[in-house]
């Protein structure tokens, strides 16, 4: 901001340069009064000469006329350019340019040049000493003229956001006029100039020449006053055109200012559009957390992923996902839908194949499924019914997941065969309903089954119509029985690779379960002991979890049936010794929290003699047991890798 301070009231010239400060001082001695009071004597003086000057006079006062009238025709051009370049900005069709410009130096300094000249001609200088009275009225005078332009000077400096501060001296002979002109907040004074009152006439030219002493003493007063009169006119034009221009640049500021910004055109539903409230990478569209309402208005149509979980979305504009063609991915977990506010809003997308409605308020399955899905998440819901509408559209389904719904409530079973129609499904999840027992009639392409936390109390027969593909069943934390595993139970269910019956009734190992499975949890259940031949019908097993039982007793050799073993984890039970002949390629064994007192010689290494093959454990723990170690049998870890193998504590 530019800031130019003038201290004091008499101003008889400045010295403006571009991009430069100046500051005028004005020092007038006191041996110049003395001077000037001795030469107003002599004009006194010859105010009583005869009429032969008199011609002399008017010849004089001809000349300062034509004098006056060119000053005066000069300003009338100033202020016609003026007044042209006025009318020239107002008829301009763009708007002019939003850059101050009264805000340089060099640009003050023209604005200024016009009024300065113009104070330099409100400057009398008195060629000899006048009398007293006439130099207190001439100071009067000049003080009345001196601080009417200080005031039209100050006026166009805060036209212009320039900042003036006067100071005005006790008396005439001290008065002191500094203009600075500071960029910022730094104070820039480069150039000091002492004026000389005799070189100050000398350089304003034929303008400011001092009149001879009979002019003076001719026109002291009127010729002045109507001098000063039209110097005051002429000055206060020139600021009015200077006002006036400032005021459009001004007006045109606040015009921009309130202009709207928003284009006419505005490209929802574009490729390279994002709403405010999501984040866009590429082709997938996150406005997840968000706290929406409803769907943001122009998601781009090529949008491939659609994430909105976790707002407050309580409907779906009819036939909006219908409009895009490339989704494949539509998010819509824990939101507020219910099954009138999402009825037909799914028809019709080409390209669907993920879709989530978990955690939302459906109390059944749509029955508008693209056919084109493969993957259908509707848990968290309040779902209690499955009917054969709902999924006859997508055949093509390979994933369907319904935990923490109602299914099974009041007594209500799944109707037998109502997921036939998927022919293609692999992944069927069914957990924290309130089953009581297994969905009849699978599909045979059924590969894993999750019917955790239900409230299934036996498995029949035929709960595949054929030899299923399934290979994993996860029945954990249900009410299953020994009784309740019988014979053909699982008589269909020939790949199966992974059991998980963890945390249920059983008292004792199944028998009769496929002879392919890999993977058996038993954990947290009833049973008591290991019979010999527990485990001869699944030579396949590589994982074995007795956990969190009742076992005391296990038969000697029960495990050497397993070959294949390579985990095993009898903690948490209520043994008193290591199980004798553990296989020999068993990588990991855990008995910690136990009642183990005794290590058998033949528990780790047993064969011919001393001749035991060197074990593959990695790990034994033992710890939160009973083992008295300076009791302990060293030959029953001889063919261990190493004493940390074994954890005691």
């Amino acid at each position: 901001m530019l800031l130019v301070w003038i201290f004091a009231v008499p101003v008889h010239t400045f010295v403006l340069q571009p991009s430069v400060n100046v500051t005028v001082l004005r020092n007038v001695s006191v041996e110049g009064d003395l001077w000037a009071e001795h030469r107003l004597d002599q004009l006194m003086e010859a105010l009583n000469t005869g009429k032969e000057k008199r011609s002399e006079e008017k010849a004089t006062v001809q000349g300062v006329d034509e004098e006056t009238d060119t000053v005066h025709s000069k300003r009338t051009e100033e202020h016609d350019r003026n007044t042209t370049y006025l009318q020239e900005v107002e008829g301009e069709e763009h708007l002019p340019p939003t850059v101050n410009q009264y805000t340089t130096p060099h640009a003050m300094a023209t604005a200024f040049q016009p009024v300065l000249h113009l104070l330099k001609e409100s400057v009398t200088l008195l060629p000899s000493s006048p009398s007293t009275s006439q130099r207190q009225a001439t100071v009067s005078s000049k003080t009345t003229v001196e601080t009417t332009i200080l005031h039209i000077v100050n006026s166009t400096a805060e036209a212009m956001g320039t900042t003036l501060l006067v100071n005005e001296s006790s008396t005439i002979d001290d008065l002191r006029v500094e203009l600075h002109v500071t960029n910022g907040s730094k104070l820039h004074p480069l150039e000091e100039v002492s004026v000389d009152v005799t070189a100050m006439a000398a350089r304003a030219g034929p303008t400011a020449k001092t009149p001879p002493s009979t002019f003076m003493a001719k026109l002291p007063k009127k010729a002045a006053a109507k001098k000063k009169k039209v110097i005051k006119g002429k000055v206060k034009k020139l600021i009015k055109g200077i006002l006036k221009k400032a005021k459009k640049v001004k007006k045109f500021k606040r015009e921009r200012k309130l202009k709207p910004t928003t284009p006419s055109y505005f490209p929802y539903f574009e490729d390279h559009y994002c709403p405010s409230k999501c984040s866009c990478y590429g082709r997938v569209v996150q406005c997840s957390d968000k706290d929406l309402g409803k769907i943001p208005y122009g998601i781009p149509y090529n949008s491939r992923y659609i994430l909105l979980m976790n707002n407050h979305i309580d409907s779906i504009q009819l036939n909006l996902l219908s409009e895009y063609d490339s989704m494949e991915f539509l998010v819509l977990s824990n939101n507020r839908l219910t099954d009138a506010s999402i009825e037909g809003a799914f028809e019709g997308i080409q390209s669907l194949k993920r879709l989530y409605v978990e955690r939302n308020l459906l109390r059944s399955i749509p029955t508008d499924l693209p056919v084109t899905l493969e993957e259908l998440r509707l848990d968290g819901n309040q779902i209690s019914v499955m009917s054969d509408a709902a999924f006859g559209r997508c055949p093509g389904l390979l994933i369907l997941s319904l935990s923490n719904n109602s299914l099974g409530n009041k007594s209500s079973t799944i109707p037998p065969g109502v997921l036939l129609p998927l022919g293609k499904l692999q992944t069927l999840t069914l957990s924290y309903n309130q089953l009581s027992s297994v969905p009849l009639q699978l599909p045979l392409s059924l590969q894993e089954l999750y019917l955790r936390g239900n409230r299934i109390q036996s498995l029949q027969g035929d709960m595949f119509w054929g030899v299923a593909e399934l290979q994993v069943l996860d029945l954990s934390a249900n009410r299953l029985t020994n009784k309740g595993l019988g014979k053909e139970a699982l008589l269909n269910a020939s790949n199966l690779e992974s059991l998980n019956l963890e945390g249920n009734s059983l008292k004792q190992v199944p028998h009769n379960l496929p002879w392919t499975i890999k993977t058996l949890n038993l954990e947290g259940n009833f049973i008591s002991s290991i019979t010999k031949d527990a485990f001869i019908s699944m030579p396949q097993l590589e994982h074995l979890g007795l956990a969190r039982n009742k076992i005391t007793k296990v038969a000697l050799g029960a495990f050497r049936v397993l070959p294949l073993l390579h985990q095993l984890d009898m903690s948490h039970n209520a043994l008193q010794q290591v199980p004798r002949q553990l296989p020999l390629w068993l990588h990991s064994a855990t008995f910690a929290n136990n009642k183990i007192h005794a290590i058998p010689r033949d528990a780790f290494c047993w064969g011919r003699g001393n001749e035991s093959p060197l074990s593959r454990l990695v790990k034994v723990d033992l710890e939160y047991n009973m083992i008295d170690l300076g009791h302990l049998d060293t030959l029953a870890f001889r063919c261990l890798r190493g004493f940390q193998v074994v954890h005691f504590y």
